[in-house]
């Protein structure tokens, strides 16, 4: 496999539809560490009942994201046990992502100016991607996909992520 891949490499180089497929195909291993670390990462913080601050309460809002009561919700505000699950597993499954991508799609040299303009990007939109998971799985609770809805809403913030993270990369991070 690791053969053919390196040949088909060396035949198509640096085109944009070469490194999108190798983007995608990476993608899928981010992808299948958020997923693992979205369903497990709430039995580490379920337990967690501290609100979030008040700055953070304007994006995820209890009213927002929950019809009635709700474990995740103290004194009229989310906690953090709802949001980290979210957060974290987005957070760490794409700094694994940036690190192949820049090996292996981009062939490019990680630099840390270039870490440190992904990671300003990636926080915005992880912000925003925990928001929208949130939301999906909170639309999802009352429904026949309630087993499925952090699966579901991880998939739709890699939707956001991906049409964000594979220009990002490829234009600004590792153009050659």
């Amino acid at each position: 496999m690791r053969e053919w891949f390196s040949r088909l490499d060396a035949r198509y180089g640096n085109s944009g539809f070469w490194q999108f497929l190798k983007f995608n195909v990476v993608g899928w291993s981010v992808c299948l560490l958020q997923l693992i670390l979205a369903n497990a990462l709430p039995f580490l913080f379920d337990s967690l009942k501290e609100p979030l601050p008040t700055w953070l309460r304007v994006i995820f809002s209890a009213e927002a994201l929950f019809d009635g009561p709700s474990p995740y919700v103290v004194n009229g505000a989310v906690t953090w046990g709802y949001v980290l699950p979210f957060f974290l597993s987005n957070a760490i499954a794409n700094i694994y992502g940036y690190f192949v991508n820049g090996k292996a799609t981009f062939e490019g040299k990680v630099t840390r100016s270039g870490f440190v303009i992904y990671i300003s990007v990636l926080t915005g939109l992880i912000l925003f991607s925990t928001w929208l998971q949130g939301a999906v799985t909170s639309c999802l609770a009352a429904t026949g996909l309630a087993p499925l809805s952090r699966t579901i809403a991880a998939y739709a913030a890699g939707l956001i992520q991906l049409a964000v993270l594979f220009p990002l990369e490829r234009f600004v991070i590792f153009k050659k």
